[in-house]
């Protein structure tokens, strides 16, 4: 992998409790390039914490520590908040699950999409507007100037999620970090705002990371999948080939996938084994 636009190191994320630290996220570490990286695990594992720690978005008494994390040049240990709102949306932006609660539900969206573009490209209020208009051509909003001035509740799930990401991308950041972006709508437009968010990425140049539990969505979609297990990587593999995985966390996974065609009485139930806490891969 070339060009490489994220290095991360032994990144923890803590939070004070009763009888000491807990560790969100232990000793994560990866690079990304111009690629779709997937991010799979159960619930709690640490995959959004992960891409919030990235985002500098860990709110107290959460502690962020890492050996490195670096987003081209700029050294994301040594940020302040307000360095960090500089590079969101500018350099690095993340969708999140639900647009109904990401989006100003007493803002029309288009003006949403357009201040996005005003802060960080410093235009006036008639180049935001085409900005914004164009942006949501390309993620195929059909009547661009209709929606521009819809409020979020007078979207669907599929638009809404489309007007993120258009927001997101209004800027040209380097990457995107998508967490679950898709787990709120039916198959259909999943694959169509998937589609969408793939050209986009692509067409830029961009890198992707992909924050998901669906294991047939991330194989198929993405370039590399990184397994998180209790806040930890426990293995890494290209998409194509993680049927093949090794851990037993990973193949517990995948055994408790249904399959079409396949008829079971029940799922298998993933046996977990103390061990995979000091398994770093």
């Amino acid at each position: 992998m070339t060009d490489t636009l994220l290095s991360v190191r032994n990144l923890r994320v803590v939070y004070p409790g009763d009888d000491g630290e807990i560790a969100a996220v232990r000793n994560v570490s990866f690079t990304l390039g111009r690629e779709r990286l997937g991010i799979v695990g159960e619930s709690g594992s640490g995959k959004s914490t992960t891409g919030r720690a990235i985002m500098g978005l860990v709110a107290a008494p959460g502690r962020i520590t890492a050996d490195e994390m670096r987003l081209g040049d700029t050294d994301l240990t040594r940020l302040s908040e307000a360095g960090f709102r500089k590079l969101r949306g500018k350099r690095i932006a993340m969708v999140l699950q639900d647009p109904k609660y990401s989006l100003d539900p007493v803002m029309r969206v288009g003006d949403q999409i357009a201040e996005t573009h005003r802060q960080h490209v410093r235009t006036g209020r008639k180049a935001a507007r085409i900005a914004a208009l164009e942006m949501l051509q390309a993620v195929q909003i059909r009547d661009p100037e209709r929606v521009y001035d819809l409020y979020p509740h007078q979207v669907s799930g599929g638009m809404g999620q489309r007007i993120m990401i258009a927001m997101m991308l209004i800027a040209g950041p380097d990457i995107l970090i998508a967490d679950e972006p898709t787990s709120a709508l039916d198959v259909t437009v999943q694959t169509q705002v998937l589609a969408i968010m793939d050209n986009l990425v692509r067409s830029r140049g961009m890198g992707l990371i992909l924050v998901s539990h669906n294991l047939h969505l991330v194989s198929s979609f993405c370039d590399r999948v990184l397994v998180m297990y209790a806040g930890q990587v426990v293995e890494t593999c290209a998409a194509g080939n993680l049927a093949n995985a090794t851990h037993p966390y990973t193949r517990g996974l995948l055994a408790a996938l249904p399959e079409l065609g396949h008829r079971r009485a029940e799922l298998p139930q993933l046996q977990r084994d103390p061990a995979w806490l000091e398994d770093v891969a």
